[in-house]
Order: structure tokens, then C-alpha cells, then sequence
């Protein structure tokens, strides 16, 4: 299987009117077309999603896992969706186990649900519901070292036909949406994204790993903010010796806006 880094939007962004209208139709039709460009259906997704941080990294182990509608100010319908896609408990005790052969302790979470990072875009992109799913957090000290490693630690699970996600925003800067002033920062960003991304593998960690450095990073994820952005560093730790390229991107809400693959 190939690795993903996918844009989630905002909030339940698809399932709702927007103004414009078809402000999100392209990043939809993106994501509805994921399923048909892999070699087969996945035997189960591996998700990281920037909604969920621990002081350690965590996997879900719930087998029925609920839904975490963690946004809030939009439509009454839009806490209503659904996505009653199984857990897999047993995949989850063997992430946990490949993290600590890494190094890294892993917590598994018995009653954790999927947050709306997990959810919202995969409705459009399986959106039958199943295909077995397990949430990775991202670590709240948001080390970049660490999310790369734990990426690796993961990559073999592509050969057992796994599918591992990332699920956040290229560019997350709550301010700059909308704002003309920050099109060419986001765009000069996502330049230094894309060229890294398609770096070959070493040079694509080094450049990841110093991200913070890159032209407007900090504009694009403020400090602290950052953990829309890690889900691709682990997707990039994932996705090992495979060639990266940019497989989506368009202006949305003034912004730049992209998807990688891995793969």
C-alpha cells in the first residue's frame, strides 16, 4: 500500500452548505477518488489525525469505536453523521508492539472513538464503512524526530496490506484563512513542502525534521500549533524508501492547500 497525507477541511465542511458553495468540491472530489488509485482495498487503515495528542503516542483499541464530534458553531445534522467503521483491537496491540521494539511506549485505548480528523474524511473516502480503522495520536510534545521514527516503526504494516493516513492541513493557520495577506505566504510554504516531500528519503527527513526552519513556516503552523502538520511527518516516516510526490492541491479560503502520497 502507499502512505497518505490527506487535508481534512474544516470541521464537517463537506456534509454542509458553505459560502461559496463549492468552496470544499474539489478537496471532496480529491478524497472520494482516493479508493480508486490504490492497488486493492485496504485490509485495514492505520489514521493518524491532528485532533488527537498524548503525552505518549495512543492507538485505539476499541472494537466498536463512537464517534468524538470535537468541533463545534456548525449545523445540528452535521453531530448526527455517522461512521460505524470497526475497530481492530488485534492491530492495535501489534502497533503498540512494533512502536516499543522502536523504543517508543505506546498506550493502547480501550474506549477512545474516532475524532472528526478520522471521520469526516473518510466518509468520503471509504465510504461504506468497512474497512477495519485504527487511530494513532500524535505525541503532545509534537517532537518531529519522534513522529518520523514512529512512522518507520509502522512502514512494514504497507506489505500486510495496511493503509496508513495521515490526516491534517498543509497550511493551519486559523487567522490566514480568508486573509489575501497570507495566499503567497502559504504558497511559498507549501513550494518548500512539496520539494522536500519529493526529496529522496534522506534528504526528505532531514528537511522534515527542520520544518520550523522552512520560508513561512510559522505563519503557515504557529508555534504550538503545529499538529495539523505532523500527521505528515509521520506518513513520511511510513513512507520509508517510496518516492513522495504532491498528488493535490488548490487555493482554498485564500490558502494553499495539499495532499502526498507516498508510494
Amino acid at each position: 500500500m502507499p502512505v497518505l497525507f490527506v487535508p481534512h477541511g474544516a470541521g464537517p465542511c463537506f456534509f454542509m452548505d458553505w459560502n461559496p458553495a463549492d468552496t470544499w468540491d474539489r478537496m471532496a472530489a480529491f478524497l472520494k477518488g482516493v479508493a480508486g488509485t490504490l492497488p486493492a482495498t485496504p485490509r485495514a487503515i492505520v489514521l493518524v489525525s491532528g485532533h488527537w495528542l498524548e503525552p505518549g503516542f495512543s492507538v485505539t483499541g476499541h472494537a466498536r469505536p463512537p464517534l468524538i464530534y470535537d468541533y463545534s458553531g456548525f449545523p445540528a445534522h452535521t453531530y448526527e453523521l455517522t461512521y460505524p467503521a470497526p475497530g481492530e483491537p488485534a492491530l492495535a496491540e501489534r502497533i503498540a508492539g512494533l512502536l516499543g521494539d522502536a523504543g517508543t511506549e505506546t498506550r493502547v485505548d480501550p474506549q477512545r472513538g474516532y475524532d472528526h480528523g478520522v471521520f469526516i474524511p473518510l466518509k468520503l473516502m471509504f465510504p461504506k464503512a468497512d474497512v477495519p480503522v485504527v487511530q494513532l495520536s500524535l505525541r503532545r510534545d509534537m517532537d518531529p524526530a519522534a513522529h518520523i521514527e514512529a512512522g518507520r516503526a509502522l512502514a512494514g504494516l504497507r506489505d500486510e496490506g495496511v493503509l496508513i493516513v495521515g490526516s491534517g492541513m498543509s497550511f493551519h493557520n486559523m487567522r490566514g484563512y480568508g486573509d489575501p495577506r497570507y495566499t503567497p505566504v502559504s504558497a511559498k510554504f507549501d513550494e518548500w513542502l512539496t520539494a522536500a516531500v519529493e526529496s529522496d528519503t534522506q534528504q526528505r527527513e532531514a528537511l522534515l525534521l527542520q520544518w520550523a526552519s522552512a520560508p513561512h513556516a510559522r505563519d503557515s503552523h504557529p508555534p504550538g500549533g503545529e499538529e495539523h502538520l505532523l500527521p505528515l511527518l509521520v506518513a513520511a516516516g511510513a513512507g520509508a524508501a517510496s518516492e513522495g510526490r504532491k498528488v493535490y492541491s488548490e487555493e482554498v479560503m485564500k490558502t494553499t492547500l495539499s495532499a502526498f502520497r507516498f508510494g
